[in-house]
């Protein structure tokens, strides 16, 4: 019985949190949608033609300041929250890939785990193996090309 508690317990978490990502995944898509950025603007429209009527007063100024702190405040966190879950399963994709690559270096699909030193230290590895490989392309088309070249001298 300790047992079924504890499962209990374990998935609440998960349950509350996976309904967050339902949520911030539905307002990024809601927010991300022409009809939203519309609806904004005639927010601000009408707050606009409503400074005559409130003679500019502090009042009319700190309506759209709270708002829009407000509204930012709460959006950074559902922004970063879908960005998180977008990166995760890039990731992950990009993962998969690698591991059914044959020939692939494994130790790319956990690479999001390393350090900035270890990253840094991969980034060059991988950019003088491009630079080589680069060098070997363009040996090959130099080579194949010389001799072309040569007889129409």
């Amino acid at each position: 019985m300790a047992k079924a508690g504890s499962n209990q317990t374990a998935k609440a978490p998960s349950s509350w949190a996976r309904d967050f990502s339902r949520f911030a995944h539905s307002v990024s898509l809601w927010t991300g949608h022409p009809i939203a950025f519309l609806v904004a603007l005639a927010v601000v429209i009408a707050w606009i033609v409503t400074g005559p009527i409130f003679n500019y007063s502090d009042t009319w100024q700190l309506v759209i300041n709270t708002g829009t702190t407000i509204v930012t405040f709460l959006m950074v966190f559902l922004i970063q929250n879908t960005q998180n879950r977008d990166t995760l399963a890039i990731q992950l994709k990009l993962s998969e890939l690698v591991l059914a690559m044959k020939g692939a270096e494994n130790k790319f699909a956990a690479i999001e785990d390393l350090s900035d030193e270890e990253l840094e230290q991969l980034h060059s590895d991988c950019r003088a193996r491009a630079e080589m490989t680069r060098k070997h392309i363009e040996g090959r088309q130099k080579h194949s090309s010389s001799p072309a070249g040569a007889g129409r001298s």
